[in-house]
């Protein structure tokens, strides 16, 4: 499905709360069976408070570009398939012990989980789509 969201929507999803942005994510994640991230020589990373390295995604690239700010201005959203971030990206982010920061906006690191947690949470949204 394509899906390009409104500058209302926009607004209302980054006044939202982490939880409400997280759950946004996974929702249009499914629907669209893609995902976001910034891409620059490299895929770009941030920390959270406990130290962890995180891989930034959002559910489109409208989003992702709001973040290319900063050390990241020189970052480009590049879309990832699903198939290829259920089978290839989770089970590497896992295995180089790295966390995910899903939906985190120019203010905040969004909400920061865990690569079997965010896996879990997409597969269910996808069987419900049959």
């Amino acid at each position: 499905m394509t899906w390009t969201p409104s500058e209302k929507e926009i607004a209302a999803i980054l006044a939202s709360s982490a939880p409400k942005r997280y759950e946004h994510f996974i929702k249009r994640a499914a629907d669209t069976e893609s995902i976001w991230s910034l891409e620059h020589n490299g895929w770009a990373f941030l920390g959270d408070d406990k130290g962890h390295e995180c891989i930034p995604v959002w559910p489109h690239s409208k989003y992702a570009s709001l973040c290319a700010i900063g050390s990241w201005a020189h970052f480009q959203p590049q879309s990832i398939d699903m198939d290829a971030w259920l089978s290839n990206w989770i089970p590497g982010i896992a295995k180089d012990h790295r966390f995910i920061a899903v939906f985190p906006t120019p203010e905040y690191k969004g909400v920061v989980v865990e690569p079997k947690q965010l896996e879990s949470d997409l597969r269910r949204e996808l069987s419900k789509y049959g």
